[in-house]
């Protein structure tokens, strides 16, 4: 059932502008009180099995936060390890890096200066168009929510809101349904995004999908063909509790924020908590990790509220697209175990064309294969579990960049990344349309 807004005192349209009279995001909510001053990511690159062993003993032996791969049971031989490092050990890993003669480069110098970068862009944008919802800055959740209602008052022959369920917190899980309403059978496409808090750049494409489709269907008649013929069910904000968080304490926190028995650590990699292959490989028993699985399959209500909603519409949704972030890749199953999907040749086929379509925006390649041997073997992804329920086509985009910036892309690459990623999403759907044979 579709949430109809009553009061929308919080926001007006002035001509085709949609306003919000919502009082700006506090500007300490981006300095995090200093925390990340003098903190650097270090690129690492173990060049034999030794190397691979001594940086994982390494990171036994000190505290640091992955960004890439996510746990250090990952690190492999002659693949960049990013890793972000406090203010008060980056002398001490530099030390035993040299003394192990093992080859590193600092991506990034000061980590608190790289998120200041961020806020000045905003603020300039902001004194030029003040309380409009900005495509091409990064917004907190409740202004992600605000939009959502106008976007479900503006448009009420092309949206439908409504929430499926409650995050740990409390906190709606919406979802935004695009699409022409008559026909009551169409194809579906989902796409969240999201899944993991500190990856922002993931909100800011699915909110740059909804105004691109709702704005173009007038005039582009392969968009409006698209929302004719398919329904599109949109999740900009998947981990909502973990995305609030990461504005408000912790810029880089990826899990859900649930509390773990007996643990002060909280939280549960949203992407190893599927039901499929649950709690193997590239997943982690720990509650302190990030790849922690959690207690049981689903144990997080965001996990179990999506699942849920897709195995009731099983039959109409015919692929599943999940945005993160970052290393230019496009993914499909299986992230479990290294093997051969049946229906191969077709959902190869539909990543080549949306890479090519891509790439045809800005010239930026991506990789694109099975996820398991492209990335990294990961058990209780959402990829492989919506493939084994029946979703045929299943994806997982990385977005911009390989690691120059890492998850503090800047505001001035949101347009090109969500303009890029806007044609291949288009060119997966389109795809949908047409017969593919396995």
């Amino acid at each position: 059932m579709a949430l109809r807004i009553t009061d929308v005192s919080s926001t007006f349209l002035l001509g085709s502008v949609l306003i919000f009279s919502t009082v700006p995001y506090p500007v300490d909510s981006y300095l995090y009180n200093n925390r990340y001053v003098g903190d650097q990511v270090f690129r690492i690159i173990p060049s034999s099995n030794t190397e691979v062993q001594a940086v994982k003993q390494l990171f036994q032996n000190l505290t640091v936060d992955l960004w890439n791969p996510n746990g250090a049971s990952l690190i492999r031989e002659n693949s960049p390890v990013d890793v972000h490092v406090g203010c008060n050990k980056t002398q001490w890993l530099r030390r035993h890096l040299r003394q192990a003669h093992i080859h590193y480069k600092v991506l990034i110098s000061n980590l608190q200066t790289e998120i200041e970068k961020q806020i000045g862009y905003r603020s300039s944008r902001k004194r030029r168009s003040e309380f409009q919802h900005d495509y091409e800055v990064y917004h907190p959740l409740e202004e992600i929510r605000s939009w959502m209602f106008e976007m479900n008052r503006t448009h009420p022959h092309l949206v439908d809101l409504f929430s499926i369920g409650q995050s740990y917190e409390g906190r709606p899980l919406y979802v935004m349904q695009l699409g022409k309403r008559p026909r009551p059978f169409k194809k579906a496409v989902w796409i969240d995004c999201g899944m993991h808090a500190r990856e922002w750049i993931g909100p800011a494409f699915c909110q740059w999908f909804v105004k691109e489709a709702l704005n173009s269907y007038q005039h582009n008649s392969s968009m409006r063909r698209l929302m004719n013929q398919l329904n599109f069910y949109i999740m900009p904000v998947f981990n909502v509790d973990g995305y609030h968080y990461s504005w408000k304490t912790d810029r880089f926190w990826r899990k859900t924020r649930s509390k773990i028995p007996k643990y002060h650590c909280r939280g549960v990699d949203a992407n190893r908590n599927w039901n499929v292959k649950w709690c193997d490989e590239g997943a982690s028993l720990h509650p302190c990790d990030d790849t922690y699985c959690g207690p049981f399959p689903e144990s997080e209500p965001e996990v179990k509220a999506v699942a849920k909603f897709l195995r009731k519409h099983r039959k109409r949704v015919k692929a599943y697209i999940s945005i993160h972030a970052y290393a230019q890749m496009l993914l499909y199953p299986y992230s479990y175990k290294y093997a051969t999907i049946p229906n191969f040749n077709c959902v190869e086929s539909a990543a080549q064309n949306a890479v090519s379509a891509l790439y045809s925006a800005y010239g930026v390649r991506y990789r694109y294969g099975p996820a398991s041997t492209t990335l990294y073997v990961s058990s209780g992804s959402s990829i492989d579990w919506a493939y084994k329920n029946g979703i045929s086509y299943a994806f997982a985009f990385e977005l911009r960049d390989k690691g120059y910036y890492g998850f503090l892309l800047p505001e001035t690459l949101i347009k090109p990344t969500c303009t890029e990623t806007m044609r291949a999403v288009k060119t997966i759907a389109s795809g949908l349309l047409k017969k593919c044979t396995k």
